[in-house]
């Protein structure tokens, strides 16, 4: 009975009184909520992918007509009552494909930078906490990858593994796990010397808990920053490679439909417009509520 108290109270001066930075991070979600009433970019930011969000689980309700469905009849129509974004070359409604694309972008935007995050985060906490050959090892083939173009890396990628959505995932997060593992070593490199790790090191606390208890917890507020960040910068990548034609044909992705409609931009420049002003809205949403995120959980900047 003595021992269980004793380990509690343990656990309790490790985690309530030794460790000021999560201290610090405890009122976060009042930050938040400050954030979001005082800076209105960042609200307006978190409106529009919350609209866009909705926009794609509701995508059969609001798109009145098949994305799919050829029509030659209908072929290059200007925006109109009938069609608000126009038709493409084969008579297929522009807003309809609009709207079903967010998916796709979406899923590019999420999934990638999702596998990226926990790879760079699981290699950062490793270098940093590790150190020695392992730090040397995962940071090398990090400046390795930094190296490279990411266009460039991605397109070897993509033309290696072959055109499709799986590949595309596994291209975006190559290029992306890197900057990652970066932050989240530094962070590392800093906290493992605070006073509250080194008074659970000394209290025999297993590294793993250490890591995963003490560390993990105060690098989430960049983690999150990061990855809001990290979304608009897949939805650019896939993009990029779908309007030089690496991308995933069978995609209706909104990068897709630039590059088809860029053979009649001059003709029928609502084909490329409309999915275009679609990723900038998208990007600007994301960046306005990364930004936002960061001044609010920037442990730095309130106490």
């Amino acid at each position: 009975m003595r021992k269980t108290l004793k380990d509690a109270y343990t656990a309790r001066v490790s985690r309530n009184i030794l460790n000021p930075e999560t201290r610090r991070n405890a009122d976060l979600h009042s930050r938040m909520r400050d954030m979001l009433r005082v800076n209105r970019v960042a609200l307006l930011g978190l409106i529009l992918i919350a609209l866009i969000i909705l926009a794609a689980l509701l995508a059969p309700i609001i798109a009145r007509y098949d994305p799919n469905a050829i029509n030659l009849v209908e072929m290059r129509k200007p925006p109109s009552a009938a069609h608000w974004f126009g038709t493409d070359d084969m008579g297929r409604d522009v807003f309809a494909r609009v709207v079903y694309g967010s998916r796709t972008s979406l899923m590019i935007g999420f999934v990638p930078s999702v596998i990226s995050l926990i790879l760079g985060t699981a290699l950062g906490l490793m270098a940093g906490y590790l150190g020695k050959h392992v730090d040397s090892l995962i940071m090398r083939l990090a400046d390795i990858v930094l190296a490279i173009p990411s266009l460039l890396l991605a397109m070897v990628v993509m033309y290696t593994l072959g055109s499709s959505i799986l590949n595309m995932f596994i291209a975006l997060s190559i290029i992306n796990w890197a900057g990652t593992a970066r932050v989240v070593r530094a962070q590392t490199l800093s906290l493992k010397e605070k006073e509250f790790v080194e008074a659970a090191r000394s209290m025999g606390v297993s590294r793993l808990s250490i890591v995963f208890r003490h560390i993990l917890p105060n690098c989430l507020p960049n983690l999150i920053v990061l990855f809001t960040l990290d979304i608009p910068g897949a939805i650019m990548w896939e993009s990029s490679m779908s309007f030089l034609g690496v991308g995933d044909p069978n995609a209706a992705s909104w990068g897709l439909m630039v590059s088809q409609g860029k053979r009649d931009a001059y003709m029928c420049p609502w084909l490329i417009l409309a999915p275009g002003i679609a990723i900038l809205v998208t990007v600007m949403a994301f960046n306005f509520l990364g930004d936002g995120l960061r001044d609010a959980m920037d442990p730095y900047l309130k106490t």
